[in-house]
């Protein structure tokens, strides 16, 4: 329930804030420009009638606006930009109406909030984001010298590609078949470009793996790894990634990863669709690959049994009834002819469930 007096929505961006104040005492709306600096806002909020609540959306500013104000005393919720409600009929936007809108959303406690990270968290986000974007380069740019090699008639058949003997099939036989001089100064660049990238990734995880065995995530890391699928990496990016695993159930987790089945219902009738494919993109992607793990025969190997051995006894437990668990799904969605695919999704967003579970366990 919305108890200040002041209900104020700021439109922040780059180069400027719009602000828009509601007195819920008179009525009275006060609007402003101003420059964006947390000193020029706390002042302007120090001229308004207290107590007051601030709100904004959450983007590419950050969070350091809703640290400095909570800091200060005054409540301030970061709007989820998707959740924000607004007449179909509403045609004109501007920076000034969106802060007020936002006030009035405020005022009538329809804001929903997402959780703010503190300072340790949001740089361990970083690192990890840092990590899938890189993975994302490497990627692309493997696939640009594939690709260059296969409009050449080049196609490699010794095995898996991107392995160490493909690598000397690279730059030993590949890079011979090209005849231009062009085409290799083409290959050369590109060939440079995969190692550059690989090596960029390589230091990012072993940067991960040093944060994650000493800092404030290590013991939800080692819980998650009793799960297969669940490595270092991907452990820690989940950590950090969902933050406070106590704002879910394992029931709900599954809808802030985008999880859960679409639905259009009405009357007597009932559709449901595909994946919402809404909230975290990178921890629905971490799961959905960790969940293909499962569908192979159950067997605790020597990763796993390492892993083990940094976890508590109940987390092992725990893990290894969530692996049996989840591997008999498989089983049975397999007899079902269901496909791969919408059978995976499934095991994922149990998955997410599990990893709820072995996070909010004490230690």
């Amino acid at each position: 329930m919305f108890i200040e007096r002041t209900s104020v929505g700021l439109d922040v961006h780059a180069h400027s804030i719009a602000a828009a104040a509601i007195d819920g005492d008179t009525g009275e709306l006060v609007q402003a420009r101003m420059a964006p600096s947390f000193e020029v806002v706390k002042s302007w909020l120090g001229g308004l009638s207290g107590p007051v609540a601030v709100v904004y959306e959450a983007g590419p500013t950050g969070f350091g606006l809703a640290r400095a104000l909570t800091s200060q005393g005054v409540r301030c919720v970061v709007a989820a930009p998707s959740k924000l409600q607004r007449p179909s009929g509403d045609r004109v936007k501007t920076d000034a109406r969106d802060a007020v809108h936002l006030a009035r959303l405020l005022r009538l406690d329809e804001v929903t909030a997402v959780a703010v990270p503190t300072v340790g968290q949001e740089s361990a986000r970083d690192l990890v984001r840092a990590r899938e974007d890189c993975r994302g380069d490497l990627m692309r740019a493997r696939h640009r010298l594939s690709k260059l090699l296969l409009r050449h008639g080049i196609v490699y058949e010794g095995g898996d590609a991107w392995t160490g003997k493909h690598d000397v099939w690279l730059r030993r036989e590949a890079l011979a078949l090209l005849e231009s001089r062009a085409t290799r100064a083409a290959f050369d660049s590109d060939y440079e470009a995969v190692l550059s990238v690989k090596a960029r990734r390589d230091r990012l995880d072993a940067a991960i793996e040093e944060l994650a065995a000493d800092s404030e995530f290590t013991p939800i890391v080692r819980r998650l790894g009793c799960l297969r699928g669940v490595s270092t990496l991907t452990g820690f990016a989940l950590a950090v990634e969902i933050g406070d695993w106590g704002r879910f159930t394992g029931a709900t987790i599954g809808s802030f990863v985008g999880l859960v089945p679409s639905e259009h219902s009405s009357g007597g009738s009932r559709a449901q669709g595909p994946v919402t494919k809404a909230g975290n993109s990178h921890a629905r992607r971490l799961l959905v690959e960790a969940a293909w793990h499962h569908r192979a025969h159950y067997s605790i190997g020597k990763r796993m049994q390492d892993r083990w051995d940094l976890a508590p006894a109940a987390a092992r437990a725990r893990g290894d009834a969530g692996n049996r668990r989840l591997h008999a799904r498989w089983v049975k969605f397999l007899k079902r002819s269901k496909r791969p695919t919408v059978a995976n999704a499934a095991i994922a967003r149990e998955l997410a469930g599990w990893c709820w579970s072995l996070a909010v366990m004490d230690d």
